[in-house]
């Protein structure tokens, strides 16, 4: 189950949080706070929107106390980024490539694996494949030499990750790097509209927990201003945050 609260009401949980007597863990990776039992298990995740920084010190040291972040969507020939401070998107830009064989609708990265390289379609589609991530990766450079950056959204397969971080222009961070965010959700073809919906998705708070811990949410929104606004279960919420 889980319930998704405005930025602002987010913020308010995490501050009553901060002088709670509840057990709880902070996750850098995932940017969410965990409560514990007194035995150490776990009992409601609560996922921060973006632009609120760490309640603790990041691993990079990073505590700003506005978060500038980029966002990259990537599929096999669609991709969708963005650049936003404190939740605005300032640049943008979405890119598309021949890379799914027709009829088939098999992309060709996977096609390669089985068919090799020989044929002339082939070749083309590889080319094409080669230049999308240039593109990509240029545009990365761009954001990262121009602002600095606190977090990377990003939504991938990891069948992409060779051609992302292996292109002949190189990401301006690596896949180990530790301002990396997996966004927890299933986006769609990556286009600039599927590019603010993520956004409004990252903006938001997500309460995450199983049926027996509902108390215990319900205890947690009744600290929060007009808590009853947020007493609805949601799995998808695209109003504006």
């Amino acid at each position: 189950m889980n319930r998704f609260l405005p930025r602002h009401a987010a913020q308010d949980l995490l501050q009553h949080l901060s002088t709670a007597a509840h057990q709880q863990t902070y996750d850098f990776e995932k940017h969410r706070v965990t409560l514990l039992d007194q035995a150490g298990n776990e009992l409601v995740h609560f996922r921060l929107p973006l632009v609120v920084p760490p309640p603790v010190s990041s691993p990079a040291g990073l505590s700003p106390e506005k978060i500038n972040y980029v966002v990259l969507l990537i599929q096999a020939g669609n991709c969708a980024m963005g650049y936003f401070e404190d939740g605005v998107n300032l640049h943008h830009k979405v890119f598309r490539s021949y890379m799914v064989r027709k009829k088939q609708g098999k992309s060709q990265i996977k096609y390669l694996k089985t068919k090799g390289k020989s044929r002339a379609g082939s070749r083309v589609r590889l080319g094409e494949t080669e230049e999308f991530f240039a593109n990509i990766n240029g545009r990365l450079q761009e954001y990262f030499q121009e602002h600095t950056v606190h977090r990377i959204a990003l939504s991938c397969s990891k069948t992409l990750w060779p051609y992302l971080f292996e292109a002949e222009v190189s990401t301006p961070f690596d896949k180990r790097d530790e301002r990396l965010f997996k966004i927890p959700k299933h986006v769609h073809t990556p286009i600039f509209e599927v590019l603010q919906d993520v956004n409004r998705f990252l903006l938001r708070g997500e309460l995450i927990y199983e049926p027996p811990q509902q108390p215990l949410v319900e205890e947690l929104l009744a600290t929060l201003p007009h808590w009853k606004d947020y007493n609805s279960v949601a799995e998808e919420d695209h109003s504006t945050p």
